[in-house]
């Protein structure tokens, strides 16, 4: 019933990946998470995204601040940007995501990364980084670093990434409801959840 499609390097995406588990479990619906690579989607089809962090507007800049901030707050989460590495390459984290996905970990790793990088200020794209994260979760970190270095797993990201572009997917988080019904960002959450019982509703 719900798809997303997400990437841990923006903060947008962590509201979103917060806010939907408990509207997923409110509505008794499993969510499909769908790692991509947002760079990915950027370089090809929303090359805009680079434009405005180079010429930002300043009045809205400053209120996209006021609003991660008021959002972060509004759902009980530490959100701020990074001062060292931003934008930061996700492609490890995001392979791992995929990698522990059939063991049952995605969420809680995922979850882990999210607070590392816009809590902690941790350099998500560092393996000792991502071998702390998985210690925090219990993964074993040799495993893992194997793991997301075996060529299906690259593949699949890279796949996934292709595949919500050719959606209709312009950056990350992109979320399907019954199949093609598209929603993209953290506040379309109120419209998600409408979606999800007029689709239960029409079957």
């Amino acid at each position: 019933m719900i798809e997303c499609f997400f990437d841990c390097s923006s903060p947008w995406t962590y509201l979103a990946f917060h806010n939907l588990q408990p509207l997923a479990a409110e509505l008794g619906v499993e969510v499909s998470w769908r790692p991509i690579l947002v760079g990915g989607i950027f370089n090809t089809v929303n090359p805009s995204v680079y434009e405005q962090r180079v010429t930002p507007v300043p009045a809205k800049a400053r209120y996209m601040k006021k609003d991660l901030e008021d959002w972060a707050r509004h759902s009980g989460i530490r959100i701020t940007f990074p001062p060292k590495v931003f934008p930061v390459n996700s492609v490890k984290a995001m392979r791992g995501c995929l990698w522990l996905a059939p063991q049952g970990k995605l969420v809680p790793f995922a979850t882990r990364v999210f607070e590392a990088y816009w809590g902690d200020n941790l350099d998500i794209s560092q393996d000792e980084v991502l071998a702390g994260i998985c210690r925090d979760v219990g993964i074993e970190p040799a495993a893992f670093l194997a793991g997301i270095a075996e060529p299906a797993v690259k593949d699949q990201l890279r796949l996934n990434t292709e595949e919500v572009m050719a959606r209709g997917g312009f950056g990350s988080p992109t979320i399907f409801v019954a199949g093609d019904d598209m929603y993209f960002g953290n506040d379309r959450l109120p419209l998600v959840r409408a979606a999800v019982l007029a689709a239960r509703a029409a079957t």
